[in-house]
């Protein structure tokens, strides 16, 4: 069956955004196909504000906290109230970096920097309560999202965040810590099996003295340097972290681990990628230097990308099923914080990946308890009524919401459905069905049967009638893909 114009600008919608806004729906439709990568790279071509939730008074709490006082020899020294409010302080601080990134993902234009900063965010994976770094480490995501890649990987590896986060500011000549080499190598650049145990040992000897100052700010502490010689993947000299750095980049296997990765997260995490497919985008990326819009515009642009087989096969994670039903369904939230919870009941929290491996994504977002609450969100959000989890024992992803057993969270949220309505009155009262469900679900064959659909929809009137047709085509399992 072919693919319809109207499935193909959906399905780029949903894999270089968040999915289509009702609000511009209708100005997509009406453009030609050969502007659609333009527009969506020359939005995203804005350089981004820094989100800055960091007061001075927060600032100042922050760099007495932990063994950087300590390290800088700083002659106050706070109390432990003083540390226990600067912690909090922080978690309150995240959770407010947590949503205003959430908000700029359903409201902005440049979708496709979004969703390439949330690509890094867990590529780069990083969790730190210090919310100075995190800040910074989120504003490198977005800043570097389709600049460079050599770029990106010195600024993510220099950053407060990963550093303290992979030990490396304990990393010294005389007692060198593997942390932050072995997942530069493994997860950053080449790959696991790429390298061997002694190059990892080699390459934490050249990072060694790379650390951070209370501000964030990198510095290299040339006392705590190992300026002999090392080996790292064949390759000697007196080599520092930036030398390493360039050896990882000069292998193009980092080029084709990025492109995999990156294939499985823009067009199929189901099939294996074609080695052919990859191995050519992957020659692209390494022979341009490592640049990033071009090697998504070759992605987007290409004919394989519409491919009936790469439309509907991804699993939405949890931020784009919630950011892309809020592009659908405009709300109002009375109490946005709620979202806090609801990205830990469906696995995941934005600034709060499981480990330094990131989120496994697929199928791993689906679970039995997960997928309930998946089906039933939309008429959670209709009846502005409860859910409730049970949490665990994990105050950093709970971002310090500890309590009982089971949390409750009652969705309050005004739905604006005029953009909605504006899309569907017009149609025949026997077309809306059918015609709703090619809108929200990205199926490429013939929907399957949706008689059963009318027997839970409200025909009270056309307006009723379209309200309850969108909420029940969002709560089922075909609106779980994109």
């Amino acid at each position: 069956m072919a693919v319809t114009k109207q499935l193909k600008l959906q399905h780029l919608l949903w894999r270089a955004g968040f999915g289509p806004s009702s609000k511009t729906w209708q100005a997509w439709e009406k453009y030609p196909e050969s502007s659609w990568w333009p527009r969506l790279r020359d939005a995203a071509t804005v350089e981004p504000r820094i989100f800055d939730v960091v007061d001075g008074a927060l600032g100042g709490l922050l760099m007495g906290v932990g063994e950087l006082g300590k390290m800088e020899n700083r002659k106050k020294r706070l109390s432990d109230d003083e540390r226990k409010e600067a912690r909090k302080q922080s978690r309150q601080a995240l959770q407010s970096l947590n949503l205003i990134w959430l908000e700029e993902m359903v409201h902005t234009d440049a979708q496709l920097r979004e969703k390439m900063a949330m690509f890094w965010h867990g590529h780069f994976a990083s969790r730190n309560l210090n919310i100075l770094y995190q800040q910074q480490l989120l504003h490198i995501f977005r800043t570097h999202a389709l600049g460079n890649f050599k770029d990106l990987l010195r600024a993510v590896s220099k950053s407060a965040a990963m550093l303290a986060f992979l030990n490396n500011q304990q990393n010294k000549k005389q007692h060198p810590n593997e942390n932050f080499a072995r997942e530069v190598m493994e997860l950053f650049t080449l790959g696991r099996g790429r390298y061997t145990e002694n190059d990892i040992k080699e390459a934490a000897r050249a990072f060694t003295g790379w650390g951070f100052k209370l501000d964030g700010a990198f510095v290299f502490r040339r006392v705590y340097h190992d300026t002999g010689e090392k080996t790292v993947l064949g390759k000697t000299g007196k080599f520092d972290g930036d030398d390493v750095l360039d050896i990882l980049l000069d292998q193009r296997q980092t080029a084709h681990f990025i492109v995999r990765k990156l294939y499985r997260f823009l067009v199929n995490e189901d099939q294996i990628p074609r080695d052919d497919r990859v191995q050519q985008l992957a020659d692209r990326f390494f022979d341009s230097g490592y640049e990033i819009m071009p090697l998504l515009e070759a992605i987007f642009t290409s004919n394989w990308f519409f491919e009936e087989e790469n439309i509907g096969r991804k699993i939405k994670s949890p931020v784009e099923l919630w950011v892309g039903m809020r592009r659908a369904m405009p709300l109002q939230l009375d109490d946005p914080e709620g979202q806090l919870i609801l990205q830990r009941a469906l696995g995941q929290v934005l600034l709060y990946p499981p480990n330094v491996a990131g989120w496994p994504g697929g199928r791993n977002w689906i679970d039995s308890t997960s997928l309930m609450l998946r089906l039933r969100l939309p008429h959670i959000l209709a009846a502005q009524s409860e859910f409730d989890i049970s949490p665990k024992d994990d105050d950093d992803q709970m971002m310090g919401r500890q309590g009982k057993s089971r949390l409750q969270k009652r969705m309050a949220a005004s739905i604006n459905w005029e953009p909605v309505l504006n899309l569907f009155s017009a149609q025949p009262e026997q077309m809306l069905i059918p015609q709703m469900a090619r809108y929200f679900w990205q199926i490429p064959a013939a929907p399957p049967p949706l008689d059963t659909l009318k027997n839970h929809i409200n025909s009270t009137s056309k307006e009723q009638q379209i309200q309850s047709i969108a909420l029940q085509l969002m709560a089922t399992p075909e609106y779980q893909l994109c």
